[in-house]
């Protein structure tokens, strides 16, 4: 007890005294053998006693003896009955003695004065019940039941910092009706000995014993629901601990770092005034936390230097993660909102939400705080661990930035003592990761089978081995010079091919490339070229698409994996080993190089070898020819609308002329201008209009045939080359164009407002070079805009006298 609790303790304590005192001082006894009769039987009732559920203490039925003391002897006998048999109850075949304050307390502090104050209720009542005695006796017994309960209930607050009201529920109110029985049962008692005599009051003791065996099942009960309940969160504990393990065994750096942060995270949500139940889903929250990481590849978590953007958006993804695994265990506490909400910052800079201030859940607030603490004082794969000081230092300066001033005030009182408690606590035994096990043979499919490269020297075919390892050599050395030789992709992968076919025999050679999340078969050769050269593999799945997400090569893999054998399940027998590899560029992996085979297990590691060998000089190779693509295509692509641009125009125009000349056949050529494109800019704006432009581009290009050219010239220009195009034909696809820009200006800006201006000219008869075809379309298809332009001017005339007064 601390000073503050002895102090109540000796106060109520002088003042049970003080009634005892004076009871004593003014003693009388009417019958002598009565009372010594009650004190006797009271003393043996104390022996029935019951353990309280809740806390470290007993109750007997004295107390049934106490109010029939109260009707029918007088005070100072009525004490000495409830000292006595108080006494006993401390004394008599206990596990652990009182101290002598305890003793004090019991004796004068609660039964004293609980038994002068039912005194005083019972014989100041009559007035107030009109002297029903019945009435009286339960008022006296409701006082003896609250001043018996209620004093040793706020002891137990002061000691152990709880809520009195929450005790006294807990522990205590669960009895009242026992003593509203005792009530009635000692009124009876004396109903009988009015009319027979006191001595029939010593049948009363089977009815106290009946009392005590019914307490004694009602709190047996009590306590087997008490000893599930128990069971039932020990059950739930080990559960979070073994989903903690989990995490341990995706994460090493884990295993102390969850049990720290749970103590520190525990002591500071007490001494923040957290509820039992909010203590409750912080120690879960503490522990599980970091579950979310088992979605975020090992790669990420592990790695021994800063994360890219884009690895840390991965990582981002761990707090949502980590939340919807909880959901699904119904904690009946809020663990959940805390693992959503334990990487929000103070100031709102956060994830995933970007919540401030205190719409962060107080746990994840503790939580976060802490969880910085111990990340800067342990060892991580990217620094090393900062001395717990130093740690706290950086921690206290990003108060009101990202952690609760409150919380990191706590952390700065308590930071020593509670790093003590956590290196008190004995360390977990981690997960068995490193033994090795000696039984099983061998996988269900068996193990992978290596070839030798060479043979023994001894053999007398070793001059063979050395010319192969010559060879080798050689073929290595004219590969890697030829790849970067050429900037052609299929000129490239072609000369792989057949160079590759020398070191590595193969069946069929397959080269992916990496676009838009898929492997798309840049170039296939073989036996079952057109299996792998018609289907695209996103990335993860099948065989080929494991070794692009992974980057990670596979050694006489199963072909029929391939997600091309799903559209032909036909071939599933035909290739039976598989040899991947991944091709890195210069910003990650650019595709896969898979070899395939009839044969089983066909590939050794000498194969595997030389294809790691020579995947950097390919990979790169390969990235430099799709850069010059890429480059090549938007020389002469329009970018918004991907139609050739003017200068790819130009030269197909004079390969189209030449051909026209050579075959004596005609060519029209059609320049259309939107007519209100700059209406669509000026009122909708220039992202309405490139709208227009690209979905303008895409029907006139479905509108004309495979062979027709469309081109943008610029602006809001764009030209048709259409090859044995006759004249008559010419106004007919006039019109389709005329009507797919009337409806494109309806379906993006909701009028009708946009049309379209042709020229149109025929080679032969108009011109004989691409200048004059163009020049002269383009003269008539400003002519057909004028015309347009005329027809839709909008003439405003004043309203004339005779009209306003018309109107009139």
């Amino acid at each position: 007890m601390d000073l503050k609790t002895r102090a109540y303790v000796l106060l109520t304590a002088s003042v049970g005294l003080a009634i005892a005192a004076y009871a004593l001082w003014h003693w009388q006894s009417a019958d002598p053998v009565r009372f010594a009769c009650y004190v006797l039987l009271a003393l043996l009732a104390s022996r029935m006693r019951v353990e309280l559920p809740g806390i470290n203490g007993t109750m007997s039925v004295t107390f049934l003896f106490i109010l029939i003391g109260i009707l029918e002897l007088s005070l100072p006998e009525t004490i000495i009955v409830g000292c006595a048999a108080t006494l006993v109850q401390c004394f008599w075949k206990v596990r652990n003695r009182p101290k002598p304050i305890q003793v004090i307390f019991n004796v004068f502090s609660m039964m004293a004065t609980a038994i002068g104050v039912s005194f005083w209720t019972y014989q100041h009542s009559a007035q107030l019940f009109h002297g029903k005695t019945s009435l009286m006796l339960v008022g006296a017994a409701f006082a003896y039941f609250l001043f018996n309960t209620i004093p040793v209930a706020i002891v137990i607050s002061m000691t152990e910092h709880k809520s009195v009201r929450a005790i006294w529920a807990e522990c205590y109110f669960w009895s009242l009706p026992y003593y509203l029985v005792g009530a009635g049962i000692a009124g009876l008692v004396n109903f009988v000995n009015q009319k027979i005599g006191w001595h029939t009051s010593l049948l009363v003791l089977p009815v106290v014993y009946w009392i005590y065996r019914s307490y004694r099942l009602y709190l047996g009960r009590l306590e087997d629901e008490k000893r599930h309940v128990e069971e039932m969160a020990s059950l739930h504990l080990r559960t979070i601990e073994a989903l903690a393990l989990a995490i341990e065994a995706k994460d090493h750096t884990t295993h102390d770092h969850l049990q720290r942060v749970r103590i520190y995270a525990v002591e500071i949500g007490k001494e923040l005034g957290l509820t039992e139940q909010e203590i409750e889903a912080l120690r879960a929250a503490a522990l599980l936390h970091d579950i979310g990481k088992l979605a975020v590849p090992e790669h990420i978590i592990n790695k021994p230097g800063r994360l890219t953007p884009e690895e840390f958006e991965k990582m981002k993804i761990h707090p949502l993660v980590g939340a919807e695994i909880l959901e699904r265990v119904s904690f009946p506490y809020p663990v959940v909102p805390i693992v959503l909400a334990h990487h929000e910052k103070w100031d709102g800079s956060g994830y995933p939400f970007g919540l401030k201030g205190e719409e962060i859940p107080i746990g994840a607030r503790i939580l976060s705080a802490v969880d910085c603490l111990d990340a800067l004082a342990s060892h991580r794969q990217y620094r090393r661990a900062l001395p717990l000081g130093e740690a706290m230092k950086e921690v206290a300066r990003l108060s009101g930035k990202e952690f609760d001033p409150a919380v990191v005030d706590v952390l700065i009182r308590r930071y020593v003592e509670l790093e003590r408690m956590a290196l008190s606590q004995s360390p977990q035994k981690g997960l068995t990761t490193d033994m090795v096990i000696a039984r099983g043979e061998a996988p269900a499919t068996g193990f992978e089978k290596a070839k030798a490269s060479m043979q023994d020297p001894n053999d007398s075919g070793f001059l063979s081995a050395i010319a192969a390892a010559r060879q080798e050599a050689h073929t290595l050395f004219e590969l890697s010079h030829e790849l970067g030789s050429s900037l052609a992709l299929a000129e490239t992968l072609s000369l792989l091919g057949v160079r590759l076919q020398k070191l590595v025999p193969y069946d069929t050679i397959a080269v992916y490339i990496v676009r838009d999340r898929q492997l798309v078969p840049e170039f296939v050769s073989g036996d079952n070229f057109r299996l792998f050269g018609s289907t695209d593999i996103p990335l993860g799945e099948g065989l080929s698409g494991w070794v692009a997400q992974h980057c990670r090569p596979i050694l006489n893999g199963n072909p029929s994996v391939e997600p091309s054998y799903f559209k032909d399940p036909g071939q599933s027998n035909t290739l039976r080993s598989a040899l991947a590899v991944p091709l890195k560029g210069m910003n990650g992996v650019v595709g896969v190089l898979s070899l395939y085979k009839a044969d089983l297990d066909a590939f050794t590691r000498d194969h595997l070898r030389i294809l790691l060998a020579i995947s950097s000089k390919v990979g790169l190779a390969m990235d430099n020819a799709l850069k010059y693509q890429q480059a090549e295509t938007s020389a002469t692509t329009d970018y918004l609308t991907n139609l050739p641009n003017a200068r790819s125009l130009f030269l197909h125009l004079d390969c189209e002329l030449a051909r026209c000349k050579r075959t004596r056949t005609s060519l029209a050529l059609l320049v259309c201008d939107l007519d209100g494109f700059k209406q669509v800019n000026d009122r909708f704006g220039h992202l309405e209009g490139n709208k227009v432009l690209r979905q303008f581009a895409q029907a006139l290009k479905a509108s004309c045939r495979e062979y027709d050219y469309v081109a943008r010239m610029g602006g809001d220009e764009f030209v048709v080359v259409m090859p044995g195009m006759r004249r008559d034909a010419i106004q007919e696809k006039i019109v389709q164009i005329t009507t797919l820009a009337n409806e494109i200006g309806r379906e993006v800006c909701g009028e009708s407002f946009l049309s379209v201006s042709v020229g149109s000219t025929i080679y032969g008869e108009d011109g004989t070079d691409a200048e004059q075809l163009l020049s002269e379309a383009d003269r008539r298809m400003y002519m057909v805009k004028q015309v347009h332009h005329d027809r839709d001017k909008v003439v405003t005339v004043p309203r004339s006298s005779s009209m306003r007064a018309t109107i009139n």
